[in-house]
């Protein structure tokens, strides 16, 4: 195979968008996560999130989150194109604030669990789940 200028510029413009495309990711969560909080801070613990360590399978990963005393709870797959997975919201009659369901990851990334507190405040439980392609988990 011969590289031709045009050949280079076309590998370039391709390494670029690929590059790019998880930086973008993040600025939209990180976008998100500004939304859900008001820009407060967010602290540590109070937060369970249960997520496999790996996942031989992206397209069904099971993902448990539970925070007592929460109101709301927001999760966020960081590396998706549209990290927004899903937002618990929980009454005051809410036997418990827990939720679990099955997410769709595209990739190896975290997976981020916010809780909105009932005095206001918000917490927060990451995760990293390792995405194989075939059930190797090497």
């Amino acid at each position: 195979m011969t590289l031709t200028r045009r050949k280079v510029m076309v590998m370039g413009a391709g390494a670029f968008v690929a590059f790019g495309l998880p930086l973008r990711a993040t600025a939209a969560a990180e976008d998100q996560i500004s939304a859900f909080t008001g820009g407060a801070d967010i602290g540590e613990g109070g937060i369970t999130l249960t997520a496999p360590e790996i996942a031989e399978n992206g397209n069904t990963v099971p993902i448990e989150v539970s925070a007592p005393g929460a109101s709301e709870i927001m999760v966020l797959a960081t590396g998706n194109p549209t990290p927004g997975v899903a937002t618990f919201t929980f009454g005051a009659l809410a036997a418990s604030q827990a939720a679990s369901t099955r997410i769709r990851l595209a990739g190896t990334q975290d997976v981020v669990a916010i809780a909105k507190m009932a005095d206001g405040s918000f917490v927060q439980a990451s995760s990293n789940v390792k995405v194989t392609i075939g059930g190797c988990g090497g």
